[in-house]
């Protein structure tokens, strides 16, 4: 019912955003920095639990969420606007590269202002196979942690 209503109530590229302080946070203590050409970038698996165990609201199991940190040292307003929506943009196109449950923080550079567009778009694609191909080795090596779990609480069961 909730994610039915999140869906009828944002528009298709604000459910793939992150938004929350709090989730911003939280990405940053998770993860390392990462550089690319024009940008670096924080990313973490999604978790699906909350601290105390329950589900948590407004998740979507599946999509990834995109946040972009445009700081004041990027220049004037006008300037910082540019940047975000150039950014905005190359994240929409370049999105379905991420099936993964993952939240990603960009930090782009100054220079990404000036930059011709298709060059941006390839920065982004190039840094979200990066982030896939990064959380897939996470799934797989949180799987593979989970199955050993459950085997060795399965034999310390059966003695």
């Amino acid at each position: 019912m909730t994610s039915t209503l999140l869906f009828m109530t944002s528009t298709p590229n604000s459910i793939f955003r992150l938004r929350k302080h709090a989730d911003y946070q939280r990405v940053y203590k998770a993860s390392r920095k990462q550089f690319a050409k024009q940008m670096s970038y924080f990313f973490t698996l999604r978790p699906q639990l909350g601290p105390d165990g329950t589900p948590l609201r407004d998740v979507d199991a599946s999509s990834p969420r995109v946040g972009l940190t445009v700081g004041k040292v990027m220049g004037k307003a006008v300037d910082r606007n540019r940047i975000k929506r150039r950014m905005r943009e190359a994240v929409r196109k370049n999105l379905s590269t991420l099936n993964t449950p993952v939240d990603v923080i960009l930090h782009p550079r100054r220079s990404v202002i000036d930059l011709d567009f298709p060059t941006l778009e390839r920065e982004v694609a190039t840094v979200f196979r990066a982030i896939q191909r990064a959380a897939g080795k996470n799934t797989a090596s949180h799987s593979d942690g989970a199955a050993k779990r459950r085997e060795g609480s399965a034999t310390l069961e059966a003695k």
